[in-house]
C-alpha cells in the first residue's frame, strides 16, 4: 500500500500545475516582491489573513500591501503608529477589526526594528537539534505577544482581533497559517522562496487545514479526529515515510485538490486521485 500510495502522490506532485495554481493562493502576494525582507513581511502579512476564501482575503491583503508601498520592510522599519494610523482607517477582515490590523503593523514593525528580521527572530529560538519548527514557531510567537501594545489599543492589550493573527503550538493549535508561512521560507523548491537558511525543509510541520485533515484521514495518515498541533505533527510523520527529506512537497497539491473541488468527502467512493482500494 505504502509503495502504490508514494508512487501516486509522487505523480500527483510531479505533474501539478504549480504556476497554473498560484493565483488562487496567498503564496501569490509575496511573489510580487524581488527582495528577501519584503518576500519576508508581506509573506507574513500574507499568512496571517490566509483564512476563509481566497476570493475574500485577498483583496484585503492586496489593499494592506498596497497601502504600504513598493517595500514592506522599509514601511514597517519607519512605521509610526501615531502618524500612519488614519492610513489604513476602514481596513479590517472578518475577526480583525482596523485596531488589530494596526497591531499587527506595530509588533512586526517592532520586531524587525529589534532583530532586524523575522528569521532573525525565529532563529533565536530554534535549536539545530530540536525535531521540528514547533520550539521556534512558539518562540516567536511569544515575542509577538510580549510586545507592549498600548500605542495600538491606548492599554496594553491582547484582543481576541490580534491573538488570531499569532496562533500558538505551545496552546495546541494546528498553527496551519503559521506553518504554511515556515514552508515558503524554508523550502526551496516550486513555488516556495527558500529565503531563510540553515533550517532541513524535514523540521517542517503541514499547514493542517479541512482540506489536508480529510485527505490525509482517507489516505491512513492519521487516525486523530482532532484539528490541533497533534495531528499536524502526525500526518508530517506518515509524509516522511515517503519523502524523508521534503515530506511537505506534497502540501501545495493535496490542499488545492480540496480546494479545486477535486477530492471532497461526497466523492471519497469514486476517487480519481488515489482509488479506495488502494488506501484500505
Amino acid at each position: 500500500m505504502t509503495e502504490s500510495l508514494k508512487h501516486k502522490l509522487d505523480r500527483l506532485y510531479s505533474d501539478y500545475d504549480f504556476q497554473g495554481r498560484i493565483a488562487h493562493d496567498p503564496i501569490e502576494l509575496p511573489h510580487h516582491y524581488a527582495r528577501p525582507e519584503d518576500i519576508e513581511i508581506s509573506g507574513f502579512i500574507a499568512s496571517c489573513f490566509a483564512y476563509g476564501k481566497v476570493t475574500l482575503f485577498k483583496p484585503v491583503i492586496n489593499a494592506l500591501l498596497s497601502k504600504m508601498g513598493p517595500s514592506p520592510s522599509d514601511f514597517l522599519l519607519h512605521f509610526n503608529v501615531s502618524r500612519q494610523r488614519d492610513l489604513f482607517a476602514g481596513l479590517y477582515y472578518r475577526f480583525n477589526r482596523n485596531d488589530d490590523v494596526i497591531g499587527l503593523l506595530f509588533v512586526l514593525s517592532a520586531v524587525i526594528k529589534k532583530y532586524g528580521s523575522l528569521q532573525a527572530a525565529f532563529k533565536q529560538q530554534y535549536r539545530k537539534s530540536d525535531s521540528s519548527v514547533e520550539a521556534g514557531l512558539a518562540g516567536l510567537i511569544d515575542i509577538f505577544l510580549g510586545l507592549d501594545t498600548a500605542a495600538v489599543y491606548g492599554n496594553d492589550l491582547r484582543r481576541e482581533g490580534l491573538l488570531q493573527f499569532f496562533p500558538s503550538p505551545s496552546r495546541g493549535s494546528a498553527c496551519k497559517r503559521m506553518n504554511m508561512f515556515l514552508r515558503w521560507m524554508i523550502r526551496d523548491r516550486d513555488i516556495d522562496f527558500g529565503i531563510w537558511t540553515g533550517i532541513p525543509k524535514n523540521k517542517l510541520v503541514i499547514p493542517l487545514d479541512v482540506h489536508i485533515a480529510r485527505i490525509s484521514r482517507c489516505l491512513g495518515f492519521t487516525r486523530r479526529s482532532a484539528q490541533d498541533w497533534k495531528t499536524a505533527v502526525d500526518i508530517t510523520e506518515s509524509l516522511k515515510t515517503m519523502d524523508p527529506e521534503d515530506p511537505l512537497k506534497y502540501d501545495f497539491a493535496l490542499c488545492h485538490q480540496g480546494i479545486a473541488g477535486v477530492c471532497s468527502s461526497a466523492h471519497c467512493d469514486k476517487c480519481t486521485l488515489f482509488g479506495r482500494a488502494d488506501t484500505e
